[in-house]
């Protein structure tokens, strides 16, 4: 029997998205000195694994994290992995049901991220980066250091095998999932190779180093970012 590769997907550290009442740019901000903590208890989590690849989104806080987490391997940048990109927050007309509504249930493709890009986007470009990942044979264990949305995409996709978007995971900072991959089944007569045909497992979802039970908080992440952007 052909063994399962790994791939551990690690949201990146926390980050404040607002200062001083008003949002900054979501592509700039860095690891709070938390969200560094955090990295760093993952960072012994995973003290004992061989990592022959690590990927990240490019944008600033996925790398950090990245360095913090596996210091010895120099990280890559995929832009296609980078979050969901907003609109502009002042221009939504109805901001509350946009942060509290956007990941509930099996999210429409068409539906927008606070106002910007939509699901089905999301899929189109994270799904084909997978794909690309899973197509080098090179490698054993890979790290991906990306976003909770991408998380989301990427967990949605193992689970179905399907252009769907589950969003009922909730996704901590500096937490991981695991997914094992085997190689494609083969394909029924004239029908040609896909992603979702390989044998996907999800083996953890949300695992958080720094705090097993969960006991933290129980909001979802768009509900505290609301009471960020509310009280701004």
């Amino acid at each position: 029997m052909t063994e399962r590769r790994r791939i551990y997907l690690l949201r990146h550290g926390q980050v404040a998205y607002f200062a001083d009442g008003k949002p900054l740019p979501p592509d700039d901000v860095v690891l709070t000195e938390e969200g560094r903590r955090e990295s760093r208890i993952t960072a012994e989590a995973l003290s004992g694994i061989r990592f022959d690849r690590v990927v990240t989104s490019g944008l600033n806080r996925t790398v950090e994290t990245a360095r913090i987490v596996v210091p010895e391997v120099e990280p890559e940048s995929w832009p296609d992995l980078r979050e969901l990109e907003s609109g502009r927050l002042a221009d939504l007309e109805d901001a509350e049901e946009a942060f509290l509504r956007v990941w509930s249930g099996v999210v429409p493709v068409d539906r927008q991220f606070l106002g910007g890009e939509t699901m089905g986007s999301l899929l189109d470009r994270v799904v084909p980066a997978l794909e690309r990942l899973v197509a080098d044979p090179d490698w054993d264990s890979a790290l991906v250091v990306v976003h909770g949305g991408v998380i989301r995409a990427l967990l949605s996709f193992a689970l179905t095998g399907e252009r769907s978007f589950l969003g009922n995971f909730e996704i901590s900072p500096a937490s991981l999932s695991v997914l094992d991959v085997g190689p494609q089944a083969a394909p029924k007569a004239a029908s040609p190779p896909s992603l979702g045909a390989h044998d996907w497992v999800v083996r953890a979802v949300n695992v958080t180093p720094y705090d097993l039970a969960h006991t933290r908080t129980r909001l979802r992440t768009m509900e505290e970012l609301w009471a960020q952007y509310r009280n701004t």
